[in-house]
Parts: structure tokens; sequence; C-alpha cells
């Protein structure tokens, strides 16, 4: 007996070979991703890992049926294996939020609730293969009894709400880790570019955006026509950009900087009140705070240890011998800046000094910069901009 097999897939075409590329370029990232967590023990490295492996897993369904896999068979059962686990992604973006802005986050028992409704799915899913497999002439149907009048009718209008409410509520959760974490490191760190973690920022904007675009896609299908294949292949092309991104951005950025330090996304040291006042209503600050607020400010007048370009405010706890709280707190109430504002004043006013004697005649504007103790130009400029009110360039012209 001679098997003959259909020619007709794979078909290499306009809307199956991006998606392919992409796809496999994801797959690529996401076992790079576990390669590092292996090494490194980081489970942020995992948590996106994984992201990415089932964002690769849920372009398969498109994929193939660009490439003309539903044509040539048509009473395939790869829908029944090619299981929406948006309920698992959607948690576990968060999780990566979390596990990269809070210190030394770990997975937790406590942390499987949040994919209960992806189990949930998952066994309803498995129960309609097992029930359809049973029933007479399952081999010569696509979809068998339950998918037609059990999941298409119930389950998945059902999921497709449930799912939306869950991207919102988790978006808004990852959001607020994040720009939390901003705050946070303004009193930890005086050089924070390449801890502000913008690309996390952008990826979030990003997934908001494909969030958006699905539903307006959705209503459009439901409202007022119904989209072809291939006007549906947008979405998934900018899902697969958007794993790339994810996957180059992740595996790249180094966050061991953030080990260890005592915040989460939801705390931000060197908050506390003084409500004593005096007789003209001017709050009145504990005499220790002022006094470390001197120790500091003198410290830095004479050692200059703003020139460092690694400064922060465990390294300046550990030179003052004092808690890194109180330090922050002396800070923040005694001297009215958080810790990175503080010491980039001080370098910015070294900038000046250095440009009223005429450096600039021998050394770049990026070079004075990382002499007084910058260590990007981004930082530089942006700094120089919001003390002074003008970019280095216009003020040196003003010289």
């Amino acid at each position: 007996m001679v098997l003959t097999f259909p020619l007709s897939f794979p078909n290499f075409n306009l809307y199956s070979t991006p998606l392919l590329v992409l796809v496999l370029q994801g797959l690529i990232f996401s076992f790079l991703l576990f390669g590092k967590y292996i090494k490194t023990k980081d489970i942020s490295y995992a948590i996106l890992g994984l992201i990415l492996l089932i964002t690769c897993y849920h372009r398969t369904t498109y994929t193939i049926g660009f490439m003309d896999w539903y044509d040539t068979y048509r009473n395939t059962k790869i829908n029944y294996y090619l299981i929406n686990l948006g309920f698992i992604v959607v948690p576990l973006v968060y999780l990566y939020v979390r596990s990269i802005t809070s210190s030394d986050f770990k997975l937790k028992r406590k942390h499987l609730w949040h994919f209960l409704p992806g189990i949930i799915y998952i066994v309803i899913k498995l129960v309609i293969l097992v029930y359809d497999a049973n029933q007479p002439g399952f081999k010569e149907t696509q979809n068998g009894y339950l998918v037609q009048n059990f999941q298409w009718k119930y389950v998945d209008p059902f999921q497709s709400v449930l799912s939306y409410i869950q991207i919102i509520i988790y978006l808004v959760l990852s959001l607020q880790l994040y720009f939390n974490y901003r705050r946070n490191i303004q009193q930890y760190f005086s050089n924070m570019y390449q801890l502000e973690l913008n690309w996390m920022r952008g990826f979030l904007f990003v997934y908001a955006a494909l969030f958006l675009y699905d539903i307006g896609q959705t209503m459009v299908n439901l409202t007022i026509t119904e989209l072809s294949w291939t006007q549906k292949w947008w979405l998934h092309f900018f899902n697969a950009l958007a794993i790339i991104y994810i996957g180059v951005k992740g595996y790249f950025t180094n966050t061991d900087r953030l080990k260890g330090l005592e915040f989460d996304g939801n705390t931000t040291i060197g908050s506390v009140a003084f409500t004593a006042e005096n007789s003209e209503n001017e709050i009145v600050l504990p005499a220790e705070v002022k006094d470390l607020a001197e120790k500091i400010e003198q410290y830095f007048q004479i050692e200059k240890p703003h020139l460092d370009p690694d400064l922060n405010l465990i390294s300046l706890s550990k030179i003052l011998k004092a808690n890194r709280a109180d330090i922050s707190e002396a800070i923040n109430s005694g001297l009215g800046k958080n810790f990175n504002d503080y010491v980039n004043h001080y370098r910015v006013q070294e900038v000046k000094k250095m440009l009223l004697e005429g450096k600039q005649q021998q050394l770049s504007l990026l070079g004075i910069a990382l002499e007084c103790g910058f260590n990007s130009k981004a930082t530089f400029n942006r700094v120089f901009k919001k003390m002074t009110g003008q970019s280095p360039s216009q003020y040196v012209s003003t010289l």
C-alpha cells in the first residue's frame, strides 16, 4: 500500500511566512530565557519564557491556518488540542512585572489562585474532547457535538467576556506596580536611566494597545460585518512582533542591582510625615533628623560622593554608618528632595563649575557629565534641563 500526502500544506505565503518566522524567533528567545533562569535562578526569566512560549503556542492556530492546514486536512482535530491559555498568560504578565519591580520576589503557593480560571477552562476543554472523541462519526468531522452545541454557544462567549475583564484588572495592577517602582527607585539610586525599565512601560502600553485593538476588531466582527481571516491577520502579526520585542528586551535587561532592596511595589521609604508645628505653623523636624541632614550635607560638600556614578542609598548608608531609612527620611524631610534629585543637584553644580572654568574646550559635554558622576547622556540631558530649565548646549551658549 502506497501512502500519498497532500501537497497543499505547508503553503508559505504572504500571511503564513511572517507569522512562522516571528513565532520561531519567539520560541528561540523563550528557550534562551529558560536557560538564563537555570543559570541565574532568577524567576523573572522563567516567567517571561513561559509567557513567550504560550504566546507562540497561541499563534500556532493561525499560522498553520494560513499555511492551509485546515483546507488540506478537513477533519483535523488540532483545534481540540490548541487551547486558548489567555487565562494563564494574563496573570503571568502581572507576576512578571511583580518579579522585576519587587525585591526578592518568590513564587508561592498562594499565587496559584491567579491561575484558577485557566485551570477550570482547561478542564472544560478536556471534558469536551473526551466526550466528543467517544461519539460515533467523530473521525469524519472536524468539530464534534459539544464543540458546536456547548463550546461555541456558551463557553466561548463567556470565556471572551471574562478574559476581557481579567485583562483590564491585571493590566491596571501591573501598571500600578510599575509606576510605584519608578517612584521607589528615586529613593535608592542616583543614576536611574538603566533601572527605569522604560521597555517594560512600553511593553505594558503595547499590551494595552493590542487589547484595545482586539476589542475593536471583535465589536466590528459582531455588530458591523464579519471579518475574514486575512482581515484578522494583522492582530496576530502585531502580537508576533510583540513576542520578539519582549523577548529581546527581557533577555538582555539586567536587574541584578535591584536584588536585596527592602521595598516592594507598594512601599515608598522616606515618606514619614511630621505633624508637630511651631508657632508659625512651620513643620518641626526631630533633632535627630536635622542632625543627620546636616551631616549628609557636610559630607557631600567636603567628600563629594556624588562624583561616583554608582552611588546609591545603600552605599551611602554604609559610609555614614546610618540606617538607610533614616538617611532617606533625612534627605526627604530635612533637605526637601528625594535621594535622586539631591545627588543630581550636586552633579549639576559640578557641571556648571566645570563649564564656567572652560573645561568644554578640552572635554565634550558628555565627558564633563561623566566626570561629574552621570553615567549616561540621556540621564545627564534630562536631569540638567529639569534643574536649570535649559539643555546643556543651551546653557553653554549663554556663558
